[in-house]
């Protein structure tokens, strides 16, 4: 017989892989086997996918009751007063549901459903031993908490660092330690009723916002030392949040990639010369490099959209086509890094520009010291600085206007840039093979022509034959325009609609940072109306969803800037190698022209 359950309570699914489940719902089990408190299962819709374990109950054959003794057949109706019910019995239904388990660690193997579930890519660039020793993070003193003494923490010791901390009252453990998420803990005092109600946590683990560290952010969970050169500041500009420019502007060529190999020849890979403006000292760096440090950035900055690298690709990598490709998406990442006011100031990212190639003791100090970075995560929202002062805060019913409208904008900015890859894709395929097929075909039949002319001996039919075989060779030679031209135009294009549609893809999460925020606002301001929560309390969490709107509009607004600047310079870079193209082509047609004039 099928395992089956029935689901307890509602559950809105919110990431790939989960599915939706509503109460009293009847589900079929793939096993009754959990997987770090999530369940596998198919709903009564056919999706398959994880849901919660506490928020099913399993479904089991009951077991026969035997009847009742004959003693007790001849009782009256009534002849018993039943117990009453302990005052805090609520039937399963109506109690508030319970949290899930929290998620699995990273990498857990999770077996694969609907078709979600990628299983792990191997770099096309080899970890080797020299990359770095065994030590990891969680071996080096302090990695797990802060690293400073408590002087600092009352506020003396090293200048220029501060600490900060969004917590309003004292910590009362995850989740408040056996009472229901969203409930609060027993009041001490008639008084404290109030202050009794808290903002619940989501109840999926899984979710963005947990994860990015933005709920316990705004819940007033984080604290930690911010350094004056960790200070992110976000200002008004023109168009609203922006963030600081870079006082120091720069940009970083990316040259020169080479073959190089070690171990006396078993081990090759592509080495890419990078020489950014503001030392002018080069360094060469390989693929795997740029890979930790977007690694590193990804993970640290949740509300910034970090450009993504060109793709990983297994075979071939040491083919000139695949190189030269590689180092034209490697050049449009490092235009964006190099552009970003964040990003280009960022300690990882100056470490991998600027650390000499050969020095490889100072490369693993600065790798470690990017691995042990504590701003990461609820501690990352701490360094954002933002506006104060009358008129500095934001209406947040137009920012979730403003995010509203930029999530449309996105989706239909993706579908287009996809519709128009695709397009100039089979374009650009017709150009290197159909076009330059036919212009030959055309060329090879004129050249047929010539040579049947050719038979007349008359001299006055020379000058006619050399002109239609120049003709024949002028077609000839347009079909190879037509083939070389798609490197000039259209994949220029396309490398950047592909880096625009990582961007893309990243901004689903950073909108679902703001938007938790958001609801958690909500939450509290109904508190306070039905007077469960301390005004003030309900105030600081608004402030901190304020710095996250500030950041998310920061970005947004950024976006938009290089997007303008990408695009313009991009389509006058195509119109202008397509008028040069057709100028080549009507030169060819004019000199074939010119042939005819002294027939």
């Amino acid at each position: 017989m099928a395992l089956r359950a029935r689901a307890l309570y509602d559950f809105r699914s919110e990431n790939p892989g989960e599915i939706s489940l509503r109460e009293h719902e009847v589900l079929s089990l793939c096993s009754e086997q959990d997987i770090e408190g999530w369940l596998e299962g198919v709903n009564s819709r056919g999706d398959r996918g994880l849901f919660p374990a506490s928020y099913v109950q399993v479904i089991r054959a009951p077991a026969a009751e035997p009847p009742p003794p004959a003693r007790y057949a001849n009782v009256p109706v009534g002849g018993f007063e039943p117990l009453p019910p302990p005052a805090a019995f609520k039937p399963a239904a109506q109690q508030p549901p319970p949290e899930p388990f929290p998620p699995p660690p990273a990498g857990y193997p999770f077996p694969p459903y609907g078709g979600s579930y990628q299983p792990s890519q191997g770099s096309d660039d080899d970890w080797d031993d020299d990359w770095d020793d065994s030590s990891t993070v969680a071996d080096e003193p302090g990695a797990l908490g802060s690293s400073y003494p408590d002087y600092e923490a009352a506020g003396g010791g090293a200048s220029g660092r501060y600490r900060l901390s969004t917590r309003s009252e004292p910590s009362l453990g995850p989740r408040g330690a056996g009472h229901p998420p969203g409930h609060s803990h027993p009041p001490s005092g008639g008084g404290a009723a109030k202050s009794s109600a808290t903002v619940s946590r989501n109840l999926n683990r899984f979710s963005t916002f947990v994860k990015s560290g933005g709920e316990a952010f705004v819940l007033g969970e984080a604290s930690g030392f911010v350094k004056d050169g960790d200070k992110l500041c976000v200002v008004l500009g023109p168009r609203g949040p922006e963030w600081q420019e870079n006082p120091y502007p720069f940009q970083c060529s990316i040259e020169d990639p080479t073959k190089q190999t070690k171990f006396k020849g078993m081990k090759s890979y592509i080495a890419y010369k990078l020489v950014p403006s503001h030392t002018g000292q080069q360094v060469h760096r390989r693929y795997k490099h740029f890979d930790w440090l977007y690694g590193r950035l990804a993970e640290k900055f949740p509300v910034i959209s970090v450009p993504h690298l060109p793709e990983k690709q297994a075979t071939g990598r040491f083919e000139e086509d695949f190189i030269s490709k590689r180092r034209k998406g490697l050049a449009w990442w490092m235009d964006h890094m190099c552009s970003h006011p964040v990003l280009a100031q960022c300690d990882a990212f100056q470490h991998f520009l600027t650390c000499p190639s050969t020095d490889e003791k100072a490369w693993k100090q600065g790798k470690r010291k990017a691995e042990k970075d504590e701003m990461v995560g609820a501690n990352f929202f701490l360094t954002i600085s933002v506006p104060t002062g009358p008129g500095a805060s934001l209406d947040l019913q137009e920012v979730e206007s403003q995010v509203d409208g930029f999530k449309a904008f996105t989706k239909k900015m993706d579908e287009s840039a996809l519709q128009l890859n695709h397009t100039a894709n089979e374009f650009a395929r017709k150009q290197v093979t159909g076009f330059k097929k036919e212009y030959q075909k055309v060329g090879h039949s004129f050249k047929c022509l010539s040579q049947a002319f050719e038979l007349d001996q008359q001299a006055f039919s020379a000058g006619l034959n050399q002109a239609i075989a120049f003709t024949a060779e002028a077609y000839d030679a347009i079909g190879d325009l037509f083939a070389d031209q798609p490197r000039q135009d259209l994949d220029p294009v396309m490398d950047l609609l592909a880096l625009y549609q990582g961007h893309l893809a990243n901004f689903p999460d950073i909108i679902h940072v703001q938007k938790g925020a958001l609801t958690k606002v909500k939450e509290s301001k109904r508190h306070v109306e039905e007077g469960k929560m301390e005004l003030q309390k309900a105030e600081g969490i608004q402030e901190r969803c304020n710095i996250i709107s500030f950041a998310t509009l920061a970005e947004i607004n950024h976006f938009h800037k290089i997007r303008v600047r990408d695009f313009k310079s991009q389509m006058q870079h195509f119109l202008q190698q397509q008028i040069l193209f057709f100028q080549k082509v009507t030169q060819k047609l004019e000199e074939a022209l010119h042939k005819y004039d002294s027939v």
